[in-house]
């Protein structure tokens, strides 16, 4: 799963290519050397031509999926902790490229020195270990443990607005390691076999750019060039200075946290009492500190306007109105007050700007490709990819072109075993998905994986053109269609949340697999190995996955509910966008849906503002979706990835090629930092080890108040 610098947006799934900055420092080759117009350009391939390409079972080496192993379960921690936090999963492509080449490197370099090396580490083998930790961590997101799969969870439901339905029952399903595992191998390899047969169309005929999988191409051809293994080295002792420093300072503030969700540094007044109160606040997290410094400055501003928006201005003023506009007196989880406009406001955002973004890259992608088969005869491709030089600006096919086709086209996956994979998982999945949600007939299912491959196509393409992927837009689709189709008497919220799992696995794997042909196909990886990788990945990742959640779900018993350290904040609104789809808006709180119909109206206004307005003024004009993610869960992640945007500005204004160059691993660091003490702290957490100092903070007033309080029981 080839993923952008930019945020990963689980409601959004927006990827671009920031990646581009960090590879003019750190990527450039020989083909960046056009001495001159009209002549055939010195290209990538012509630097490693004397280096030999190893079959594609030797690009499937032990070492590198050890490797991946490992890094796949560090990975793993991360996005769990990150979509059980906020649901904002930035790329961790560049870590995992670095710290991949790094430890083969360190192996293959000890090897050497006993004499017992028998095979050098080569792009090829990089760009297995790449593809195989990004999908082993991707099933971390995908699987859904912080959205739709959580979202079906008891403790989710009794906070969402079917807590008191009779049928509650029948829409509840707890987690368990077993289901989850087993539901997980039935539905996230299917995608992997929908898109095969395609990749020789999207990749050499059609010519798509898939930013995100050249972008991780070109670093990983930069690794192995000798400028770059050098970079390479001075970015992973910045990665380890700072992963230590993050791991650290989490360690140290553990101590102050005890076991009140009040204590410790991340409930720091910083802005004052009244500020804190509405969740204004920096909360000293080094990871999303480390997110902000990956993800783009619009971004970043985009979740501080929706900050001061719902909590410094709609909130305030519509709690102005308890009594009149809802009951008074109400528990604050009641979506009959407060919680009711938080969540459901998020949500007609979240849908606004999904359902303008479906339609827009829909659309783009329906018109290219009619261009693109229309002009199949010519010498026009889409113009979106430069793959290789070209001889005399005519078109020709440059030394790179060719020899990257004639290894992409020398391994072939025969169609028939893609085919037949993907009727096979149909069936299993067709008889054994109704065995784990009973709500979910056998026919919902075949549905599903009627249209899926049209589907999926449609990502894989949109994808190629844009980079973006719709992965979440399709699965809250397969809510609404398949939820109301079972009816709120029939276990509909179950159903459709069930149903979004399997659509948006189908559909994501797919463009995650043709990312990683994009790559391979830059790196001269086989297709073999790619898709051998990916497999491989992905069955890590159905086991590594859930066992790392596992660990969280045993060790806080609070997670997911809100206000907790791991609110999940995207499983109340997945489970409430189920609810909307089988019982619609009768029970929200009043002039609730008349300011969900202005948001709605809103991001879509927003977005046909951004699309329309000249370069220079659509930079500033904020994004919806990222907007939304406050409104929930409130401002201190913004303000934490404020903090790293203004890092990053900093840096870039003092030195912009050192920044370039050493941001991304900073970045990658603080998150990893953070990331990895969840692992120690959950185990703290299992052993019944709690942490011996509350630090909090009252007003002076209060404090008199407990100091007098204190002195009479001195008495």
């Amino acid at each position: 799963m080839a993923v952008d610098r930019t945020l990963e947006l689980e409601s959004d799934d927006r990827r671009a290519t920031s990646d581009a900055n960090l590879l003019e420092a750190e990527g450039r080759t020989a083909t960046d050397n056009d001495e001159t117009k009209g002549k055939v350009i010195e290209s990538t391939e012509m630097t490693f031509r004397d280096t030999v390409i190893p079959s594609w079972k030797g690009q499937l080496t032990f070492r590198a999926f050890v490797v991946s192993a490992l890094l796949g379960v560090m990975f793993s921690f991360i996005v769990m902790k990150l979509s059980l936090t906020t649901g904002i999963i930035p790329s961790l492509n560049v870590a995992a490229g670095l710290l991949g080449f790094f430890f083969v490197k360190t192996w293959t370099k000890a090897m050497e020195q006993c004499g017992l090396l028998k095979q050098p580490f080569t792009r090829q083998e990089n760009t297995v270990i790449q593809t195989c930790v990004v999908a082993t961590s991707g099933i971390a997101f995908s699987g859904g443990f912080g959205s739709y799969l959580f979202g079906m969870s008891d403790m989710i439901a009794s906070q969402s607005s079917d807590a008191d339905w009779p049928t509650r029952s029948m829409n509840v399903k707890n987690p368990s390691l077993g289901w989850i595992i087993g539901f997980l191998l039935v539905v996230s390899f299917i995608g992997l076999c929908s898109v095969v047969p395609l990749r020789k169309i999207m990749i050499i005929d059609f010519k798509l750019i898939y930013p995100s999988g050249t972008a991780t191409a070109h670093l990983i051809n930069s690794f192995h060039t000798p400028q770059g293994a050098k970079l390479a080295k001075q970015q992973v002792s910045a990665l380890g200075k700072f992963f230590s420093f993050s791991f650290l300072w989490s360690f140290f503030q553990w101590f102050f946290a005890s076991d009140d969700e009040n204590c410790g540094f991340q409930n720091f007044p910083t802005f004052g009492l009244k500020a804190y109160q509405n969740m204004f606040f920096f909360d000293f997290s080094t990871m999303y500190v480390g997110v902000g410094m990956i993800c783009p400055y619009l971004i970043n501003v985009s979740l501080l306007l929706g900050s001061i928006l719902s909590w410094g201005i709609m909130w305030p003023l519509i709690e102005t109105q308890e009594g009149n506009w809802y009951a008074a007196g109400l528990k604050p989880s009641s979506f009959h007050g407060i919680q009711g406009y938080r969540v459901f406001t998020a949500i007609a955002v979240i849908l606004g700007d999904g359902l303008y973004n479906f339609v827009k890259v829909l659309g783009n992608t329906g018109i290219a490709l009619h261009r693109q088969l229309k002009n199949k005869e010519s010498r026009t491709v889409l113009p979106v990819a430069t793959d290789g030089a070209t001889v005399d600006g005519v078109g020709a096919p440059s030394f790179d072109d060719q020899r990257r086709k004639q290894v992409f086209m020398k391994d072939q996956i025969p169609t028939w075993l893609a085919v037949g994979g993907y009727v096979a998982i149909a069936a299993i999945a067709t008889v054994t998905l109704p065995r784990i949600f009973e709500p979910l007939e056998w026919y919902y299912v075949v549905v599903i994986y009627l249209f899926a491959p049209a589907l999926a196509f449609c990502n894989a393409y949109g994808c190629g053109l844009t980079d973006w992927s719709l992965a979440s837009t399709y699965g809250k689709l397969a809510i609404f269609v398949i939820g109301a189709w079972a009816g709120k008497s029939q276990g509909g919220v179950l159903a459709g949340l069930a149903a979004c799992g399997v659509m948006m696995n189908i559909v994501a794997t797919a463009s995650d697999l043709m990312q990683d042909f994009k790559t391979g196909y830059l790196t001269l990886a086989s297709p073999r190995s790619m898709f051998v990788s990916q497999v491989i990945g992905t069955a890590m990742g159905c086991v590594i996955a859930p066992c790392v959640f596992w660990i969280f779900y045993s060790a806080f018993p609070d997670l997911g509910k809100q206000g907790s350290e791991y609110p999940a904040p995207y499983a109340i609104v997945y489970r409430n966008l189920a609810i909307l789809g089988v019982e619609g808006f009768g029970s929200l709180p009043k002039h609730c849906l008349t300011i969900c119909y202005v948001l709605f109206v809103a991001a879509i206004l927003i977005n046909v503002a951004r699309d329309t307005a000249p370069k220079k003024l659509a930079r500033f004009i904020p994004i919806p979706m990222a907007m939304a993610i406050p409104f929930y869960i409130g401002t201190s992640f913004a303000i934490d990835m404020c903090v790293g945007s203004l890092i990053l500005f900093i840096w870039e204004k003092r030195n912009k090629t050192k920044a370039d160059a050493f941001g991304p691993a900073v970045a990658s660091g603080l998150i990893c930092g953070e990331g990895i003490w969840s692992v120690p702290k959950s185990m703290l957490a299992l052993a019944k080890v709690t942490p011996p100092i509350c630090m909090k903070f009252l007003s002076k007033d209060m404090n008199v108040k407990v100091d007098d309080f204190l002195a009479t029981l001195g008495r």
